[in-house]
């Protein structure tokens, strides 16, 4: 056996976030993927370049001291590779490939910026055979503060992805135009219509958060009607009862209702009646992508 330690950065629209992993190697087994240390800071880069079409400079020192901060991290738990991913909020800024240039030369931290194709595939790599059954359909959901990832999984194989310019943030900007709405709508009814019974499968922060708050077990699904009726819920709920009452971080408690609304439209129009979540993400598959480029 051998133990090693893989990192993802995630830069992302809402926040930004670092996660390590150990990387288990077994003879003549699969190697296995466990959670080392999640650490996310709310920097929301999207409402700048959603708003301004570029990063402030209070975003980028924060962004920048946050990579300090990270290398740092990566350093004091024995990190051996590690991978940086700017997704929709660096992909659309401006200043964006100026600030990755800021980031390598003053953090020392590399940062890809990717497209939402690419960041489709990634998330697509996550683990997911715990809940995905091999002859089973499914539609997975990765809702982001910027970009909204889909992909059709059948027989265990990807059939379609797209990404669209659909966020948590942009909604609270008010930035995501009828038209892409149009576009998603339509996106899923083609790809979805022939699919006789297909199962939603959801990642991101905010449905997570969902999903504990509803508090379902591993492994077990969300029915669409459940999911309504929890959307309902924090929708009838004050700004202050969210972070008092429900205890939600402030970052949290502006765009949950937005997240929920993105993942319910995507079930309407794929039919699916129940959603899985689990607790995957970006960054989970940028360590598995990592270390299948590595070897």
């Amino acid at each position: 056996m051998r133990l090693s330690k893989y990192a993802a950065i995630d830069i992302g629209s809402n926040a930004v976030r670092l996660l390590v992993s150990n990387v288990i190697e077994r003879k003549n087994k699969p190697t296995l993927f466990t959670k080392n240390a999640i650490i996310r800071v709310p920097i929301r880069l999207g409402q700048d370049t959603f708003t301004h079409g570029s990063i402030g400079m209070s975003n980028q020192q924060r962004l920048i001291h946050a990579m300090h901060s990270f290398k740092m991290l990566m350093e004091v738990h024995g990190v051996s590779h590690y991978m940086a991913c700017a997704t929709s909020a660096l992909r659309e800024a401006k200043n964006g490939r100026e600030l990755i240039d800021r980031i390598r030369k003053e953090a020392e931290v590399t940062v890809e910026l990717i497209d939402g194709k690419r960041e489709a595939k990634i998330i697509a790599m996550t683990d997911l055979y715990e809940v995905m059954k091999p002859h089973k359909s499914y539609l997975f959901i990765d809702v982001g503060g910027g970009s909204t990832e889909l992909t059709i999984m059948q027989q265990g194989k990807t059939i379609a992805s797209k990404s669209f310019k659909i966020g948590t943030v942009r909604l609270l900007s008010n930035m995501v135009k009828d038209s892409e709405l149009e576009n998603y709508k339509n996106w899923i009814e083609k790809n979805t219509n022939s699919i006789d019974e297909i199962s939603a499968v959801g990642s991101g922060g905010t449905i997570n958060k969902v999903f504990k708050m509803i508090g379902k077990k591993i492994g077990k699904p969300i029915s669409y009607m459940l999911l309504s009726e929890q959307y309902q819920f924090l929708k009838n709920r004050t700004q202050k009862e969210l972070l008092i009452d429900l205890r939600l971080n402030p970052d949290r408690a502006d765009v949950i209702v937005p997240a929920v609304q993105i993942y319910l439209l995507a079930m309407k129009y794929s039919r699916a009646n129940k959603i899985f979540v689990p607790k995957v993400g970006l960054a989970d598959g940028m360590v598995k992508l990592l270390y299948q480029e590595l070897h």
